[in-house]
């Protein structure tokens, strides 16, 4: 009997464990395979490419679910599950049991999925939309094979409760050399009805700028508690609520492959694929702003003719062109949502002596992407700003989450939630 008891927890284990074992709590692809991901809130509209580019963050509560939608290039139906993590504020794994959260069973199947259609590059697009939880909070995601339980795709997403108000404002930075390259985040906290113990270290508030996790900050404490009015004033003068501008976004348009879309120069059609060549790009850091529509560095999948991207858009090899002088102690990566914001292989270019240009050439699906150039130099940490440049007047969208660990909880619960647009053109 011990010994049937000792194997039954052992299977146990197997089953709650090992597909999230070596899974990071962030946005990633484990498997070259799995390509075109996306966490979004549903619409009424499910073939409204739009709907990629809304965060994914929902209320606790809502009626409408969050969308879970990628593509297997296997071309061959596979039988994947999905698991939930629940986290803390820092993204590390909370000490919450499985029932705390969920109210089913914690492994769910994939069962919506459709075969590419008159495509050059086969794949499956599966579909999955994610049940209710029962706690606000981060969540990753983990998507992992039935049969060998290896995970093979994590993504993040948020569900929020509006038990605090957040007042928050943008403006130019008030710093004196920063004025015409940042951008400042001003806020404020009200707590009417909402029980805090120590109001001036209970909270943990986030500012996020287009949604990226690689461009957030916290640790931010009150500087004026006022209990009366049950207000928590953030006013700062080491600029720690400023973000460098940035640029607007380059994109491309490869929603049709019938003729050259904007920032396409050439087309060659093979019979693997149709090969796309874009415009070379040069350096905007001096005097290289120009104000233009751009998505903030997403990717929206699109096919003109059926308006059906998810099953008929079709993979492209595309080679992006960076002309600047080679440098030996610089790496350049093609930057963006399409690759989950992650500088790796995929994305990094490599130097060509010939063009005196470096060069990366990435598959990606039809559509509309927007794409920018990081530059990693030693040791530093990744900088858009030397390619792109760091301009006060680029459209922004930023957006403040403020967590909260109730007394005798042992999670933190994400219970304000607030967004600001900065210079968004209408």
């Amino acid at each position: 009997m011990k010994y049937i008891s000792t194997l039954l927890l052992f299977f146990y284990f197997q089953i709650a464990f090992g597909q999230t074992a070596g899974v990071l709590l962030e946005d990633q692809v484990y498997s070259n395979k799995i390509k075109a991901s996306f966490v979004y809130p549903s619409l009424n509209n499910p073939d409204n490419p739009t709907r990629l580019v809304s965060p994914p963050l929902i209320q606790l509560g809502s009626p409408s679910n969050l969308i879970l939608e990628f593509d297997d290039m296997d071309a061959v139906y596979n039988n994947y599950r999905v698991k939930f993590i629940h986290c803390n504020a820092d993204w590390t794994k909370s000490n919450l049991n499985d029932i705390e959260f969920t109210y089913e069973y914690n492994d769910y199947p994939i069962q919506v999925y459709e075969q590419s259609f008159s495509t050059k590059v086969p794949y499956y697009h599966y579909k999955f939309e994610i049940p209710k939880l029962k706690l606000s909070g981060n969540y990753v995601l983990v998507v992992y094979g039935e049969r060998d339980k290896k995970p093979v795709l994590s993504r993040r997403f948020m569900v929020y409760e509006n038990r605090i108000n957040v007042q928050a404002q943008a403006r130019f930075s008030q710093g004196i050399e920063q004025q015409f390259s940042d951008q400042q985040i001003d806020f404020s906290i009200e707590y009417k009805n909402y029980p805090l113990i120590a109001p001036q270290s209970d909270l943990k508030v986030f500012i996020r700028k287009n949604f990226r996790w690689d461009q957030a900050k916290t640790n931010f404490k009150p500087t004026n508690v006022r209990p009366f009015d049950q207000t928590l004033e953030y006013t700062f003068f080491q600029l720690e609520n400023a973000f460098p501008g940035g640029n607007e976004f380059r994109y491309f348009d490869s929603r049709t492959l019938s003729a050259r879309g904007y920032g396409i120069e050439s087309l060659e059609r093979e019979s693997e694929y149709t090969r796309l060549f874009l415009f070379p790009d040069k350096p905007r850091a001096v005097n290289g702003y120009l104000q233009m529509d751009d998505l903030n560095g997403n990717y929206v999948v699109d096919h003109r003719e059926s308006g059906r991207g998810s099953v008929e858009a079709d993979y492209t090899p595309v080679l992006f062109t960076l002309k600047v002088p080679e440098d030996p102690e610089a790496t350049y990566y093609v930057n963006g949502g399409f690759n989950l914001w992650q500088l790796n292989e995929t994305n990094r270019m490599e130097y060509n002596p010939e063009i005196e240009a470096y060069q990366a050439e990435i598959m990606l699906k039809q559509g509309i992407v927007n794409y920018d150039y990081t530059t990693v130099i030693g040791k530093n940490k990744p900088d858009e700003g030397l390619i792109e440049g760091n301009y006060a007047t680029t459209e922004n969208d930023y957006d403040i989450l403020v967590y909260h660990r109730p007394p005798s909880s042992r999670s933190d619960l994400l219970v304000g939630y607030r967004t600001i647009e900065w210079n968004r053109r209408r």
